[in-house]
């Protein structure tokens, strides 16, 4: 056993580090009936002179309603973080995933002021659109990029406004972020 453990290495420090602290949270929310996810791992409007409002716009993107919401986001999440994290570095990857979780944490709290936004899933779909933005090469626009929008923002377009508890304004924001981020990767 101690062998195995010596040939484990923690490749991508922010993804595991990501979902690591987004399962504790989830546990933690198992054992408080939910009380610790509402108190601070989800963004809803609240006074601005309460300090936890400021750490939810960050906070409620490790934050999980379940099992099956935080396996379906940490998936694709454990696939795509370790590629992005190793062409983009931890620290860049680490700032993206804070702006994106700032913006939807923003958009939501003045769009919808009567629900709770929570979960990677914005993440997700920023780490989609920023991973087929990576295959752009001398200037030409791949094609699985332009499949990706379609699919994805054209499915979250259609959606918006639909009961399904399913924050598509998160996951269009979520794109969008992603693909200012490769854009302006590729500038620099």
């Amino acid at each position: 056993m101690k062998e195995f453990l010596g040939k484990l290495q923690y490749n991508s420090p922010v993804t595991l580090t990501f979902t690591f602290l987004s399962l504790v949270i989830l546990l933690l929310s198992y054992l408080t009936g939910g009380l610790t996810t509402n108190l601070l791992f989800g963004v809803y409007r609240s006074s601005w002179s309460d300090p936890l409002a400021y750490f939810r716009l960050l906070g409620h993107v490790l934050g999980h309603v379940d099992w099956s919401h935080y396996s379906g986001n940490m998936v694709l999440f454990l696939v795509l973080g370790p590629i992005l994290e190793e062409k983009y570095k931890s620290q860049v990857l680490l700032i993206m995933i804070a702006i994106t979780a700032v913006v939807s944490g923003l958009f939501h709290v003045i769009l919808f002021p009567s629900t709770v936004l929570l979960g990677a899933s914005g993440i997700v779909f920023m780490m989609i659109v920023l991973s087929s933005v990576a295959g752009m090469k001398d200037g030409k626009i791949p094609l699985t990029l332009i499949l990706v929008i379609i699919i994805y923002l054209g499915g979250e377009i259609i959606s918006v406004g639909s009961k399904d508890g399913i924050a598509h304004i998160a996951h269009i924001l979520g794109e969008i972020c992603g693909a200012a981020f490769g854009l302006l990767s590729r500038r620099t």
